[in-house]
C-alpha cells in the first residue's frame, strides 16, 4: 500500500536565509510611496541571524545564527538604514577560519568530543536588542550582552552592565518601566536544577539589585512579565538531560525532555526586593512570550501571553533553518489570572482563535492594563506547518476584536513595533520590516496604528536583503 505524501516545498520566505545578510553602511533610504510621518523620530532597531551558514554547511538550528543589527534613523533630514553583525568573538574566529567552531542550541561543535568541552557554545548576539542612553546592547540567552554604538553599530565588545558576575548570563527580554526608568532582567544558570538570576537596572543599565532563587528544575525559560509590582516567571514542563548535553550525545535542542505531568510552575516575584512571594503550579503548556500583565482591582494579577500546547514550536523553529518547513505549532493569545500571594491559577481563556507571536503593548502600558495588544500572525488561509508569520495585526480588549493588516501574498513582516508620535502621543505607528518574497526585496513598512487594515502611509527602501529577524526596540528622539 502506497501513501501519497505531498512533498514538501520550498516557500518564498525561505528565500531570505538562503544566502546570509549583505552588511551596508549608512545609506540614505528612499521613500517608496507615502510620506513619513512628521512626529516619527528616533531609531527603529532590530536583531536576528544573519547567517545560518559558513563554509557551505548550515547550523542546526534558526536560534543558531550569527546576530545582524538593523538601524533606521528618522531624522528630521530624512531616513537612513545601517546594517551590521554583531563582531561577536565566536563570529570573528569563524570569519578568520572560514568554518564553523563553536556548538550552539542546535549543534555541537565540529570535530572530536573534546570540542564539546574547549568551543561548547558561542554568544550568537542575535535575539533582541535593548537601547541604553549611549550604547545599544546586543541580546542573547546564555551569556553577558554586547555593546554598540548606537549610530554606527560598531562593536564595543561583552557589557557587565557594572555588575553581571562573569558566565552569567543575561536575558534577552529585559523589561522596562518608562515611568521610574527601572529595568528588570532575568539569566538561568544551568545545573541540576537551575537557579534564577534576577537582576535591576537604573535607566543607564547599571545593575543596582541581585538576587538568587532556585528553580525547580532545568526549563527554558525565554520570557517573563512585569505585572505592577511583581514578576511573573511561567516555568514550563520541560526538562534539561544535561548528560546528553555534556557528553556530546545530544544537542541542548534535542536535550530537553517534555513533561507535561509536572505542570507549568509559576514564580510570583516582588518587584522591590526581587524576593519570592509565591510559588504554585497550573496546567502544562509552552510559551515564548508575553504580551503583557497587570494588577486588577482585586488584586489579582493578570497576564496574556501566546500559549502552545506542547513544545512543537521548537522542532518547526529548528526547521525554519532549512528554509522547508512541516511540523504543525501555533500559539494562541491568551489570557491567565492568579492570586499574587498564592500563585494559585484561577482562570485561563483563549483571547483570541488566531495564531500569535511576538505579542507587545505599547511602552506606556508596560506592566498596567493595556487596550491593545499588537502581535504577529498568521493570514487565514496560512498553512502554518509551511509558513511563517506573514501578517500583523492588533487586539483591541474592549471590542474583544482583531484588526488584521493587509499584506500581499509572499510578504513577510517583523515583530510589528507599536511607536509613539513626539508631537501627538494619541498617535500610534506600527513599524515593521518586511522581506517581499515576489521581488527579494525588504521594505521599513509605517502604518497608523489606528488604521492597520488600511495601505501603509510610508514604505522605505532598504539597500539588501534583511533575514527574517526575531526582536526590535524604537528609541524615541524624545
Amino acid at each position: 500500500m502506497t501513501t501519497n505524501i505531498k512533498p514538501l516545498t520550498q516557500q518564498k520566505w525561505a528565500n531570505a536565509i538562503t544566502q546570509p545578510g549583505k552588511e551596508f553602511p549608512p545609506t540614505p533610504l528612499p521613500i517608496l510611496s507615502g510620506v513619513v510621518p512628521h512626529g516619527l523620530r528616533g531609531t527603529l532597531y532590530r536583531n536576528g541571524p544573519g547567517r545560518l551558514e559558513r563554509g557551505g554547511i548550515p547550523v542546526g538550528h534558526w536560534f543558531d545564527g550569527d546576530g545582524a543589527i538593523l538601524a533606521v534613523h528618522f531624522t528630521d533630514t530624512g531616513v537612513t538604514g545601517v546594517y551590521r553583525y554583531v563582531q561577536t568573538t565566536g563570529y570573528q574566529q569563524e570569519t578568520a577560519a572560514g568554518k564553523l567552531l563553536y556548538g550552539n542550541y542546535g549543534m555541537t561543535a565540529p570535530g572530536p568530543i573534546w570540542h564539546q568541552w574547549l568551543k561548547p557554545v558561542k554568544n550568537t548576539a542575535n535575539t533582541s536588542v535593548l537601547a541604553l542612553p549611549d550604547r545599544l546592547l546586543a541580546l542573547w540567552e546564555g551569556g553577558h550582552p554586547h555593546s554598540l554604538d548606537l549610530e554606527t553599530l560598531q562593536t564595543h565588545g561583552l557589557d557587565n552592565l557594572n555588575g553581571l558576575n562573569q558566565g552569567l548570563p543575561y536575558s534577552a527580554h529585559p523589561k522596562v518601566d518608562y515611568q521610574t526608568g527601572e529595568i528588570f532582567n532575568f539569566g538561568v544558570s544551568p545545573g541540576l536544577n537551575g537557579s534564577l538570576n534576577l537582576y535591576k537596572s537604573d535607566l543607564t543599565g547599571k545593575i543596582i539589585q541581585k538576587s538568587v532563587i532556585q528553580l525547580p528544575g532545568m526549563s527554558l525559560i525565554h520570557d517573563f512579565v512585569l505585572a505592577g509590582q511583581y514578576l511573573i516567571f511561567f516555568i514550563p514542563p520541560l526538562r534539561l538531560n544535561i548528560f546528553a548535553v555534556l557528553t556530546g550525545i545530544s544537542t541542548y535542542s534535542e536535550s530537553f525532555e517534555w513533561k507535561p505531568e509536572l505542570g507549568t510552575q509559576i514564580l510570583v516575584i516582588r518587584r522591590e526586593t526581587l524576593s519570592l512571594v509565591s510559588r504554585g503550579e497550573t496546567e502544562p503548556w509552552y510559551q515564548w512570550h508575553f504580551a503583557n500583565g497587570y494588577v486588577d482591582a482585586s488584586g489579582d494579577v493578570v497576564v496574556d501571553l501566546g500559549r502552545y500546547e506542547d513544545f512543537n514550536t521548537n522542532k518547526y523553529l529548528g526547521e525554519v533553518a532549512t528554509g522547508k518547513t512541516h511540523t504543525s505549532a501555533q500559539s494562541t493569545l491568551t489570557r491567565i489570572h492568579l492570586q499574587p500571594q498564592t500563585a494559585k491559577v484561577t482562570s485561563v481563556h483563549q483571547l483570541l482563535n488566531r495564531s500569535c507571536e511576538f505579542p507587545h503593548v505599547p511602552r506606556t502600558n508596560v506592566g498596567k492594563i493595556a487596550p491593545y495588544i499588537y502581535m504577529s500572525s498568521h493570514r487565514e488561509d496560512t498553512d502554518i506547518s509551511q509558513e511563517i508569520l506573514n501578517t500583523i495585526g492588533r487586539f483591541d480588549h474592549r471590542t474583544q476584536t482583531f484588526t488584521e493588516a493587509n499584506l500581499p501574498e509572499n510578504c513577510y513582516p517583523s515583530e510589528p513595533l507599536s511607536v509613539e508620535d513626539i508631537e501627538n502621543p494619541q498617535q500610534a505607528w506600527v513599524l515593521t520590516v518586511v522581506y517581499d518574497g515576489n521581488c527579494h526585496t525588504s521594505e521599513v513598512w509605517v502604518f497608523d496604528g489606528d488604521r492597520l487594515d488600511t495601505e501603509p502611509v510610508c514604505r522605505l527602501g532598504l539597500p539588501s536583503v534583511i533575514p527574517h529577524s526575531f526582536h526590535g526596540y524604537f528609541k524615541s528622539a524624545k
